[in-house]
């Protein structure tokens, strides 16, 4: 057995777009999940492999970032990503997600089906391992706050950052001054963002086989 993180998701609002914009968003998140084992069903909904459990939230949150960028402000209501995170055991090889055993698929699975509808992000371990269940639980809910909070404007320049990208770099590609790409990453919470996702890593290097 190994440890790993699953994503299990779908897209909100994804019946408002057009099935153009369908496929071009899918393949924008095909494009983020790169070389993870993925499957795409019920045509707005996916699930996700990521051997390095410590990855998957950033994963995630590019793609909500990806997700809400696609949009103009005047849209209503606004797209996003809704979604569980597990860590947990695999039992190598895993040929297909929807049909793969192992604790990380079951508590994903499960901890999607019960998400509170006004929320859009859970992240669960064993329950056995008690501190690093109750931090991801913390994280989880505080993470979501503030995505949910985010402007399409907000949500462009955190996908930038959220790919490692510096505010003068990004500044430069989207034609912006770096006085409002600093105003819009302040005002989107990045360096609350930044920690969250530290700590997350912090959490999941807790969890052992």
């Amino acid at each position: 057995m190994a440890i790993a993180s699953v994503i299990t998701a779908d897209i909100i609002n994804s019946t408002k777009l057009s099935k153009h914009d369908l496929r071009k968003l899918i393949k924008t998140l095909s494009r983020i999940f790169g070389q993870h084992q993925h499957e795409f069903f019920r045509g707005d909904s996916f699930q996700l492999l990521v051997r390095s459990p410590t990855e998957s939230l950033l994963i995630l949150l590019q793609a909500r970032t990806a997700v809400m960028k696609m949009f103009d402000e005047s849209s209503i209501p606004v797209n996003d990503i809704r979604a569980s995170i597990s860590i947990g055991t695999i039992t190598p090889p895993v040929k297909s997600l929807s049909t793969a055993p192992g604790e990380a698929f079951t508590l994903s699975g499960r901890a999607f089906d019960t998400l509170e509808k006004n929320r859009r992000l859970t992240i669960v371990c064993n329950e056995n391992d008690r501190v690093a269940y109750t931090g991801l639980r913390v994280i989880a809910y505080f993470t979501d706050y503030l995505f949910q909070r985010l402007t399409v404007k907000q949500a462009t320049i955190v996908y930038e950052l959220l790919l490692n990208q510096t505010q003068k770099e990004i500044a430069r590609k989207l034609k912006k001054s770096q006085g409002t790409v600093n105003k819009h990453a302040q005002a989107a919470g990045w360096p609350e963002i930044e920690e969250l996702l530290n700590d997350y890593n912090t959490m999941a290097e807790l969890i052992k086989p």
